[in-house]
């Protein structure tokens, strides 16, 4: 093996011994491992379940202090056991000895690579589950035919991550596809990586329902927001929220369509309106409901604060139709993300729910 390329992989000991770092710096190392040894007492307390709703949020803070704590020790760890394996394949020129320490440290930078891309999770509100609203805009049965799509990549995209994917809401279209749906995402940092598709997505394609085989614009809008749990104070005054009870609609067997188990509640001086219908149970969807508009309204003080820092333009807080943040163009195989320029050619893939290259795009950008 050539001088250069053993040089190249101690210059990379050297990069990762940096980064680690530069990391442990940043994420503020040595007070996460005191918190991590507080709360792994904690919960291996018999106490602590007495308080169910305490022990699930220990739980929760455990497993983020561990995704940074443990990740940082296994990174030092195994940058010190793989250079003195270098080492000694070196002295004894055992270069395939070399050849597997390089393919280790491979591994180890790709596990740094995703702690560093956390850190551009900024919003205190990104390590939450979050809601996904998709909305069919203009075109027709066209665009409710999209909006399927998009709840389809969506919720694909979500069983990629891991996370837990609910279907909360589906309205459907009257002759295919949906006119509107709600999903919830449950998993770590889910709000932080779905809040950048927040926006109007086109589609561009020979449409299947145009028996003249034309080309149709249709347009859905996104919008993203988390889950917001009792440790973030929302006050909504009850006489200013409207319930109605109605029949969910869709599969779900005899029961669901006889009785009037959905929850649609409207939250009157702001006008936003969620519904839930994903239980058999009244009770649950309506507890469900309420957490869906504490998040909205949450969502939509942080969007206020956000624009009057920023000076935007007054109606940037509203999803408009003209708004778009991303083109499909099937017959060309293409999709474009707008803000950022990144294109792909791959739509069987994205899809699917391959979207992460976009969201790295969007956040490295700080979209």
């Amino acid at each position: 093996m050539e001088a250069e390329q053993l040089n190249q992989i101690e210059n990379r000991f050297t990069n990762l011994g940096e980064r680690a770092n530069e990391l442990k710096r940043y994420l503020d190392y040595p007070s996460k491992v005191d918190r991590l040894e507080e709360v792994v007492r904690l919960s291996e307390s018999p106490e602590i379940w007495n308080d169910p709703k305490k022990a699930q949020e220990i739980g929760r803070e455990r497993k983020a202090l561990e995704a940074v704590v443990l990740v940082l020790d296994r990174v030092v760890k195994g940058v010190a056991d793989a250079k003195e394996l270098f080492e000694m394949g070196r002295g004894e020129e055992d270069w395939d000895t070399v050849n597997a320490v390089s393919e280790d440290v491979a591994e180890l930078e790709a596990e740094i690579a995703r702690l560093e891309f956390r850190r551009m999770f900024s919003n205190p509100m990104d390590p939450q589950p979050c809601f996904v609203d998709i909305q069919s805009g203009a075109g027709g049965t066209e665009a409710q035919d999209w909006a399927s799509m998009l709840l389809r990549m969506y919720v694909r995209y979500g069983e990629r991550k891991g996370f837990n994917v609910e279907v909360m809401e589906v309205s459907e279209g009257e002759v295919a596809g949906i006119t509107s749906a709600t999903i919830k995402l449950t998993g770590d940092y889910a709000f932080g990586f779905l809040r950048t598709e927040t926006g109007v997505h086109r589609l561009v394609r020979v449409s299947p329902f145009d028996s003249n085989a034309r080309r149709h614009t249709s347009f859905c809008s996104v919008f993203v927001y988390p889950e917001v749990d009792d440790s973030f104070e929302i006050e909504i005054n009850p006489a200013d929220v409207r319930t109605d009870t109605y029949r969910a609609s869709g599969a779900g067997g005899q029961h669901i369509n006889k009785t009037d188990s959905a929850v649609r509640l409207t939250h009157v001086p702001t006008g936003i309106v969620v519904q839930c219908q994903n239980d058999r149970s009244q009770h649950r969807n309506r507890d469900e409901a309420w957490q869906m508009l504490r998040a909205k309204l949450y969502e939509l003080e942080l969007r206020k604060r956000m624009e009057a820092q920023q000076q935007l333009e007054a109606g940037k807080s509203d999803i408009g139709w003209g708004h778009q943040i991303r083109s499909y163009v099937f017959d060309q195989s293409r999709i474009k993300d707008l803000r950022t320029g990144y294109e792909v050619g791959n739509l069987k893939g994205v899809m699917d729910g391959d979207i992460d290259d976009f969201i790295e795009a969007s956040l490295k950008q700080g979209v």
